[in-house]
Formats: structure tokens, sequence, C-alpha cells
């Protein structure tokens, strides 16, 4: 397992750059250009203006050698204040490929630099550390009562098929499939804020409370009064967590049942039941097991898809988080830091095929690698 693991780690390097080249590529085809974004702040000055178009190899063309110079800058293969040939040296003298210890440059990616965004002008990367303990909140959250709750309900509905319970089920998850996202956190913002007062409809913790989440301040704040920053932090995720997970539940739910309905036609099962073993036994401890395993590819898979899912979400209810970070650089063409979350998702996409893969043996004795 151990060696297949690695071998997997490796096969994903070639993938994720190829993936981070194509998406670099797509985002320079898009309307204007990380140049034109630099020229047209105007909270820039011009020296500041150049001084950030020479670190990153910036230019208004679009041709081939452009593209390719803007990338080497972006990435940190290129170090910009050179020319020709001596572009692939720092000003130390060693490949700017190399870490900055051994002679090569501290410009790009390679190098740990997102670069700085745009609009604010501050660092990627203290831009999304601040913005990532809301989303994780958030995707945990909701990944647990998601898969949690559907393998239950799915469960239940399959032991109990065709029943009045099953039935009803089946009725309330096609109502729950079909209802739009943003319909629904719309909708439940109007129940339970204007409509009822029960529940807050915006952020992750009081304003007049608390610091804004995330900051040192928040967490001293949070350490001081541990309860009630639980408290109030669940309170807000109510809203949220529902309007995410409640499409998922209903359609993995149904996957679940299929699964589980299949398995338990299956050959092993008669005899498991022709050996007199009772029903709990034959149905958690020899069918459970094996419908797990196309319900953990299809989970696995969807688990990367909880982040573009809170973009949404995170929208709709002011959430601080990733998602709500990229409908902003979107709309600011904050190239950097679209880049920066697009990497994120991709390599998130990556590692949730390997730990499925992985799932698989654990849930499956029989499977080895």
């Amino acid at each position: 397992m151990t060696t297949y693991i690695i071998r997997r780690l490796l096969g994903l390097i070639p993938l994720f750059i190829g993936v981070v080249i194509l998406s670099y590529l797509l985002l320079l085809m898009a309307p204007g250009g990380p140049a034109g974004s630099v020229q047209a702040n105007p909270r820039m000055t011009q020296e500041i203006k150049e001084a950030w178009l020479d670190r990153w190899c910036l230019e208004d063309s679009k041709d081939p050698a452009a593209i390719l110079r803007m990338f080497g800058g972006w990435s940190g293969i290129l170090n910009c204040r050179r020319d020709g040939f001596d572009a692939f040296f720092s000003d130390e003298g060693g490949l700017n490929v190399l870490p900055a210890f051994l002679g090569g440059g501290d410009n790009g990616l390679l190098h740990g630099d997102l670069g700085n965004s745009l609009d604010t002008a501050r660092p990627v990367g203290e831009m999304i550390m601040e913005r990532l303990p809301a989303t994780l909140v958030l995707a945990g959250v909701a990944l647990v009562l998601w898969v949690g709750t559907a393998i239950v309900l799915g469960v239940y509905a399959a032991v109990r098929r065709y029943s009045f319970q099953d039935q009803a089920l089946t009725f309330i998850t096609y109502i729950m499939y079909s209802l739009p996202t943003f319909w629904l956190g719309l909708m439940l913002i109007f129940a339970f804020g204007p409509a009822l007062h029960l529940l807050p409809t915006g952020g992750v913790v009081a304003a007049r409370d608390w610091p804004a989440f995330g900051s040192p301040q928040f967490w001293t704040a949070a350490g001081e009064r541990p309860l009630e920053a639980l408290w109030d932090v669940g309170r807000h995720l109510i809203l949220p967590v529902v309007t995410l997970v409640a499409v998922n539940i209903a359609a993995d739910s149904r996957f679940v049942r299929a699964s589980m309905l299949e398995t338990l036609s299956a050959d092993f099962v008669r005899t498991a039941k022709a050996k007199g073993l009772s029903a709990r036994r034959v149905i958690y401890r020899h069918a459970f097991r094996n419908a797990m395993l196309p319900v953990t590819t299809n989970i696995a898979l969807e688990i990367p898809f909880l982040v573009s899912g809170a973009v949404v979400v995170e929208t709709i209810f002011s959430w601080p988080g990733i998602g709500r970070l990229f409908i902003t650089s979107v709309n600011e063409r904050d190239y950097y830091v679209l880049m920066a979350l697009i990497m994120m998702s991709s390599f998130a996409i990556l590692l949730a095929n390997l730990i499925a893969d992985v799932v698989y043996a654990i849930v499956d004795p029989r499977i080895r690698y």
C-alpha cells in the first residue's frame, strides 16, 4: 500500500503541472490581463506599477513568447530583470528555479511566492490564509452532516424497501434534489431571519460581540471565552450548512440505497442468510461494507466540490471564506488570487482521487495494491 501511494503521488506531479499550465493560459485568454489590471489600478503609483511589471514579466501582448515569459515569471522559472538566456539565472548567478539559499531566485510559485493581489496589493498567500479557516469550518461541518445523513437514510430506505418510510424518504429527497441552492438559501434567510428572527443570516460570528473571524484578535477572544465562541459560530453555521448539503444528501442517499439494494440481492448475502446469521449481522457486517465501495468513490470525488458549492453559499450568507474571495477576485479581475484558488481546487480534486483508492482497501480487505 505504501509503495502504491508513493507511486500515485509521483504520478500526480506531472498531472498537477499540466492543470496549472492550462489554467494559467485560460486566465490569460480572458479580456484584459494582469498587466492591464496593474496599469488601471488608481491606488498604485507609476513607480510601483513598473516594479510589479518588471518582477512578474507582465506584458500587454498576448503573443506566445510574451505568454511564456509571463508564465515563467509567475512560476519562478525566469528572472524578469534579465533578458535572453540570462533570464534563467538569478541575480546570484544560479538557476532561477533553485531555492534562494542555493543561489536561485525569490520570485514566483516555485519559491513560495504567489504574488500580490492586483486589487489590494496584499500578498495572495496572506489573503487566502485569512479566509481559509472560515471555509474549512463550513466545509468540515457540512461534510460530516452530508456523508453521515446520506448513508443513514440510504441504508434505512434500502432495508425497508417499498415500505411507507421508503416511499416518504423518496418523496422528500426528490424535493430536496430539485431545489436550487441559491433559492434555498434565500428562502431560509427570509424564513429564519426577518420573519422569525430565530437564526443569524450572515457572517461567522456576531460583529458587535467579536473581532473579525480568523484574525489574531478573534482567536485571542475565543481563547478567553471558548464556549461563547463555539455557540456563536454554531448558530451562524446552521443555515449555510443546510443550504450547502441539502442537495448532496438527497442525491447520495439515493445512491447509497441503490448500492445497498444491489448488494442485498447478491449471492454471498443469500449464503450468509442461509447459514443462519442474524439480519443485523448480514446487513451491517457483510452487505454494508461491500455496498460502500461505489459510494466511497462517489463521495470522495464530490468532496472538492464543497468548495465550489461554497461559492454560492458564502456569497448568499456573507461568509468570509474562500468562495466569497473567489467571487470578489472574478469581479476585480484579480488574476493572481484566482490562479492560487484554482490551484487549490485542482490539488483537492487530485488528492480526493488518491484518498478514494486508499479508502477502497480499508472498506474491502480483499482489495490490495
